[in-house]
């Protein structure tokens, strides 16, 4: 258990050693101890709202509604719009208070399916907000962007963190989409394919099924693959397990999301994030669950070069503290001329298919 502590220190005593920021050093591991002439900063996946089996609605889908900021935008920038848009978020959603009298209609005077949206803060750092259709979250968001005079699938993309090991019935042997609403794994390809085609401002589907369903997954990445990123997180094996076998195809995807676990070394980062860019897909660098407030996660996705980084909202002092190492990088980045430009950084390819290109980083 101690194994993963002991490498990051090891890395942080070096960068010390060599009066270097954590993320240059990791950078010299990355590259053979060669100095790149520029680092890339990840680009942001953050957390607005979460839907998901844990909120108080019929909606189970949609455990995270993850936004991305135009990789044009600076961090600061991507940062300072997402705050813009949380804070509306905010205003709109009725957070939990005292309890009330009860009007004369009884309750709170509503009907059925037609309660005011409500939410409380989740260990996400987002609000678990209460939704009863899959529509209702993403309009939500579209209206505040409309409202603030921006534009999903210019200004910003959204992704869909949808923790499908999470949905699953077992007993039914079907996935509850939503409160009492189930569907086989085929029916959930299609589903994904007419969220996508209705909102095509969704670029990422995270977890869409459970790991087992890899009929499914293969049906989802060839229906979708051009179009949106297919992400395995918790689908996907360990770190240790994919570097023994070195096939990261299984489940069928062109994304992983990586953690620093106790398990993993700094060299092991190193070594997957090198095979996956070698298999032509895209490395998210993922927060672990009952984190702490230490940033050193975000120096690792900085040294890394990995195309996004998610920590969730944000609100939480243990996120908000990485969110500002991020801002801190940059800066210094900036200061020494060694930030690369959006143009070098950000490439819109989905797993290395260079006929169809998603509109991610055009203007």
């Amino acid at each position: 258990m101690a194994i993963g502590a002991v490498s990051l220190a090891v890395a942080k005593a070096c960068a010390m050693l060599l009066n270097k920021p954590l993320y240059l050093s990791i950078a010299l591991l990355k590259h053979n101890q060669e100095q790149p002439t520029t680092l890339s900063m990840p680009l942001l996946m953050v957390s607005l709202v979460s839907c998901g089996k844990s909120s108080s609605g019929k909606l189970n889908l949609m455990k995270e509604v993850i936004c991305i900021p135009h990789p044009e935008l600076t961090t600061k920038q991507g940062v300072e719009m997402l705050m813009e848009i949380q804070k509306h978020i905010n205003k709109i959603i009725e957070m939990p208070s005292p309890p009330k009298a009860e009007t004369k209609k009884g309750h709170d005077g509503s009907k059925r399916g037609q309660q005011q949206i409500t939410g409380k803060m989740s260990h996400l750092g987002c609000l678990t907000i209460n939704c009863d259709s899959i529509e209702q979250p993403l309009l939500l968001i579209q209206e505040i962007c409309a409202n603030l005079g921006l534009e999903l699938g210019t200004n910003l993309h959204l992704a869909i963190n949808c923790a499908g090991h999470e949905l699953m019935d077992y007993n039914k042997g079907k996935y509850e989409v939503i409160m009492g609403t189930y569907k086989n794994a085929a029916e959930m390809v299609d589903l994904y394919v007419d969220l996508i085609k209705k909102y095509p401002s969704i670029i990422a589907l995270i977890d869409p099924f459970r790991k087992e369903d890899s009929e499914q997954w293969d049906s989802i990445y060839h229906a979708l693959g051009s179009r949106c990123y297919i992400i395995a997180g918790t689908a996907s094996k360990s770190i240790s397990k994919l570097l023994e076998q070195g096939n990261i195809s299984i489940p069928k995807s062109n994304g992983l999301i990586i953690k620093h676990t106790n398990q993993t070394t700094m060299s092991d980062l190193v070594e997957i994030t090198n095979l996956i860019d070698s298999k032509k897909h895209i490395t998210v660098f993922g927060s672990t669950e009952g984190e702490s407030s230490d940033d050193s996660l975000v120096d690792l996705a900085v040294g890394l070069g990995v195309r996004f980084i998610k920590l969730g909202g944000l609100s939480r002092g243990e996120r908000v503290t990485k969110y500002n190492r991020l801002l801190t990088i940059e800066e210094e980045l900036v200061q020494n001329g060694t930030l690369a430009t959006s143009s070098s950084s950000c490439d819109a390819r989905i797993g290395g298919q260079e006929q169809e290109t998603m509109t991610l980083v055009k203007v």
